[in-house]
């Protein structure tokens, strides 16, 4: 008796169960199928059986899953994902041996009768009965593809499959009328193509082709006799006969194929005997399935590919419906993906940051005036395994992401844009100290007002004790001064900032609204890569924001059919205004070439960007763009816990993370080989003044630093800045800890107001930041 695996082959219960069906079922066509018009079989108690009249008349050919291929621009392919492994096949491009090895082994009167072999049914239960179990089946080859087509129709729904393949009367019916309705419909031939292309062999290959890859490493028109008796053996039971696992049996189970096709006179005795001394032969190639298998770092960007097909209405009304889409498959997908970008993403990351650094880097490029996402990459590759992840740090939540990173001080040319949209020029002055208690009352949104709070005020403060005032936009972009871009938006209110955010296409990665505070000028809301990078891209192409996008075209394949679907389109609108757009880029082109990322310069070609470090270091950006590309790089730590202090990043040791010092020189490497061969171009500069200090301000160091006669008169000194000579009288204790007061944000005050214009005497009456 040949041995049982596990998994293998069929129960005694399972057997008798078998053989009871095929007793019942001959019992069937005598008696009621001879005769469909007669009605009710009378084979089971009422209503447990449909009439044969009862059941629908047309069986829809469902349409097969296929493998889904996904490539870049270029037409490269990035990566193979299926639910079940299967390339369709005309029957002209299936050898002839697996042609005739499959029928002769599962239906060999099957060019001799009907969808229903009677004498087949007759000589199954002759010969179960002498065996007292299941030796023979019943089943048409046609009738198996009626079943097939149930399982396929079920996908992976383990509640249909079951129904799909249940042993009952009630199935056996309905499969034999649909048996009988193929049999008119397609012929002999396409019934055995559909066949060869929809059932199991085993080892996830669904279909002859998949399963001559699987198994030979070729194609299934290439098959010899061996091979394709071995094939033709498996579809019985894929786990039992499974060369892969189990040489021996799968062997005995081939060579019972090759007698077969000797006795039905498919092939000489010489040539079954001749087949049956030869090796198995097999030469498998492993299963490349997923985004796991994305070639160039590609994964996430693959991952994110599949994202938009489950959650674009484009692809369906309802989520059953763009799932079964992609479960389906047989997709062409090109993406937006440029392999020179892509390349050139990856090289700069592994440069800078290796996977098992205490935190990691991820990085996006993409195309101004298109949304074309051209790049996406991070440090921790796809995967499972250590220093691995399946989460892609460069989107949102909702698409894969995690729920994002505080942008820092890469947020405040969007309040920049807001500002200089609704009239304020790009030389506004404010005080700019280097520590301040935030401005409060400030306007937000629908009415509502921002206040700090009396008892414990919020104060902000710049990086350096350098970093101080009064000054323009133009220095406080360029040296990244919090103390400017919080009265700014205090200026202007938070409300105009949060509605150009959102016709930048700027959001948080978690889903949630923008809080409305003025900390949202210093990028305290946790926003993704990819929306950054978008957002800049918006200033590169002079005011239009456009809409991400990752696809370009798909064309799906239905059987030897091809249809193109419709995709996502980029949306594109005016967000700002082009004389703000091209401002916005000048005071950003003044931060790589003066400022806070100036290692992440270009050198000849034009660029522009901005630096960003959060507090305590959690994180740290540069967002930049030239009028060609858009790009942006996040370092820190995924889970926000390590901060970026005495740290080791790329074999590089740092006593504090800046924007400009790590993601600077990643952004400047990646956009130079993206760049690599494109045109140089210019951006639209706006003439901005450059910052004029006023040379009459007092000449102390303007710390409000009195003696203790001082008193608070000299508080007066520290109010207005000078503004009334300060003799030795000045300071007192009170400005040595405030600095003094400043004017009111919403007061537009003459750029020389607070500027130190007393004499200052020996201590200097300037407040802290004269």
């Amino acid at each position: 008796m040949a041995k049982k695996r596990s998994g293998g082959g069929l129960s005694p219960t399972q057997q008798a169960a078998k053989f009871l069906g095929v007793s019942v079922l001959a019992g069937a066509v005598m008696a009621g199928i001879a005769l469909p018009a007669a009605g009710a079989l009378g084979l089971a108690a009422k209503g447990s059986v449909q009439s044969f009249d009862e059941i629908p008349d047309t069986l829809k050919s469902p349409r097969l899953s296929q493998r889904t291929t996904i490539l870049d621009n270029q037409g490269n392919q990035i990566a193979s994902v299926y639910s079940r492994d299967r390339t369709v096949v005309d029957l002209k491009d299936i050898s002839p041996y697996i042609q005739k090895a499959i029928v002769a082994i599962e239906d060999a009167r099957f060019y001799q009768h009907g969808a229903i072999d009677l004498k087949g049914v007759l000589r199954a239960l002759n010969k179960n009965a002498q065996e007292g179990g299941v030796a023979q089946g019943a089943s048409t080859l046609t009738q198996q593809l009626v079943k097939n087509y149930f399982v396929e129709e079920a996908g992976d729904d383990p509640t249909k499959v079951a129904e799909a393949t249940q042993q009952t009367l009630g199935r056996k019916i309905k499969e034999l009328k649909y048996a009988i309705q193929l049999e008119e419909k397609l012929g002999k031939k396409k019934i055995l193509e559909n066949y060869l292309n929809i059932t199991f062999f085993g080892e996830q290959a669904y279909g002859v082709e998949a399963a001559s890859q699987r198994y030979f490493s070729k194609h299934a028109k290439d098959l010899n006799l061996q091979e394709a008796a071995l094939l033709a053996g498996i579809v019985q039971s894929p786990s039992r006969y499974d060369p892969v696992n189990d040489e021996s049996e799968a062997t005995k189970r081939r060579n019972v194929v090759l007698q077969r096709m000797a006795d039905v006179g498919d092939i000489s005795q010489q040539e079954a005997d001749q087949a049956k001394e030869q090796p198995l032969g097999l030469h498998p190639s492993q299963p490349k399935n997923g985004c796991i298998t994305a070639v160039k770092g590609a994964g996430f960007f693959c991952d994110y590919v599949r994202d938009v097909v489950l959650n674009d209405p484009v692809f369906g009304k309802t989520k059953q419906a763009r799932a079964k889409l992609w479960n389906q498959g047989g997709l062409t997908i090109r993406t937006t993906l440029d392999p020179q970008a892509q390349e050139s993403v990856e090289a700069s990351i592994k440069q800078h940051v290796y996977k098992s650094d205490a935190v990691a880097t991820a990085a996006t490029i993409v195309e101004p005036g298109t949304g074309k996402i051209l790049a996406m990459g991070q440090s921790r590759p796809y995967g499972f395994g250590k220093d691995e992840t399946q989460i892609n740090l460069s989107v949102n939540s909702d698409m894969g992401g995690g729920a994002g990173y505080q942008p820092g001080s890469t947020f405040k040319p969007i309040v920049a844009a807001a500002a200089i949209e609704g009239g304020k020029p790009a030389t506004q002055k404010y005080p700019s100290p280097y520590e301040m208690t935030y401005p409060s009352p400030v306007q937000a949104c629908d009415g509502k007002v921002w206040r700090n709070d009396p008892n414990n005020p919020a104060k902000v403060t710049n990086e350096n004790e350098s970093e101080r005032g009064p000054m323009g936009m133009k220095e406080a972009t360029a040296k990244s001064v919090n103390t400017y871009y919080v009265q700014l938006i205090s200026d202007i209110g938070i409300c105009p900032v949060i509605d150009m955010a959102k016709k930048m296409g700027v959001q948080r990665a978690d889903g949630q609204a923008i809080a409305q505070s003025p900390s949202l000028a210093l990028g305290a809301q946790e926003m993704s890569p990819l929306t950054m990078a978008n957002a800049y891209a918006t200033f590169a192409s002079r005011g239009t924001y456009c809409t991400p996008i990752a696809i370009e075209s798909i064309t799906q394949k239905t059987g030897t059919e091809e249809k193109t679907l419709d995709v996502p389109r980029s949306t594109c609108s005016r967000a700002m205004s082009q004389n703000t757009a091209d401002t916005v880029t000048t005071l950003l082109k003044g931060v790589v070439e003066d400022g806070t990322g100036q290692q992440a310069g270009l050198g000849d070609r034009p660029s522009a960007g901005k630096t960003g470090t959060t507090d305590e270091r959690f994180a740290a950006w540069f967002v930049g763009f030239t009028p060609n590309l858009a790009g942006a790089v996040w370092v820190g730590d995924p889970q926000h816990k390590r901060h970026m202090v005495d740290i080791t990043i790329g074999g590089v040791p740092h006593a504090k993370v800046y924007g400009g010092e790590v993601p600077g020189p990643i952004w400047r490497d990646m956009m130079t080989g993206a760049l690599s061969g494109k045109p140089v171009q210019d951006f639209h500069l706006i003439d901005i003044p450059d910052d004029k200090k006023d040379n009459n301000k007092g000449d102390g160091q303007g710390k409000g630093r009195g003696g203790a006669n001082g008193g608070n008169t000299g508080g007066i000194g520290g109010l207005i800045g000078g503004l009334t000579d300060g003799g030795t009288t000045v300071g007192g204790t009170t400005g040595d800890t405030t600095g003094g007061a400043f004017p009111s944000p919403t007061i537009s005050l003459p750029g020389n107001f607070i500027q130190g214009q007393g004499n200052g005497g020996n201590k200097g009456t300037g407040g802290r930041w004269g």
